[in-house]
């Protein structure tokens, strides 16, 4: 294997980490702009404007894995199955979070009930990000996948 073959495959693992970090900043930022001490409707209007950007981000990370990364790993590694239902599973529970957000956001929910659902996708986010980092970065160092990173990890 030449050095810029290496260079490529070590690459999907270290863009892993930072598209994580890209969300987890993005989820911050939507988080603060309910912490700025905006009124009700001011705060409700700008957390629709984040929440948007963010949840459709983070959605398309998780389609992205689900529809191309997720297979490449099962295909190379059977033994990972459990690990990637279980990841795929998480994703289906975050895109539910991610809807009661924008549901709540939409009707112009009061600042509390839109803290306690971030809070909430913030936790299972976190624990999702940890899991997936522990059980993939080390195959998504010699994984051998022929596709753009927006393709597989998400506009990010």
């Amino acid at each position: 294997m030449t050095e810029r073959e290496t260079t490529r495959l070590v690459a999907w693992s270290a863009e892993l980490r930072r598209v994580h970090e890209r969300l987890r900043a993005a989820l911050r930022l939507t988080r603060s702009s309910l912490e700025d001490g905006v009124p009700g409707e001011t705060a409700a209007r700008d957390l629709l404007l984040y929440c948007r950007g963010f949840c459709a981000a983070l959605d398309r990370h998780h389609r992205g894995e689900d529809r191309t990364l997720f297979p490449a790993i099962a295909a190379a590694h059977p033994e990972l199955g459990p690990v990637l239902r279980s990841l795929g599973q998480d994703h289906s529970m975050i895109a539910y979070l991610l809807e009661g957000l924008r549901t709540a956001t939409e009707r112009g929910a009061p600042v509390p009930e839109l803290e306690q659902h971030l809070e909430g996708i913030a936790a299972v986010m976190e624990n999702h990000f940890r899991y997936e980092e522990r059980q993939l970065l080390a195959v998504l160092e010699t994984l051998e996948l022929d596709a753009g990173t927006s393709e597989v990890l998400g506009p990010l």
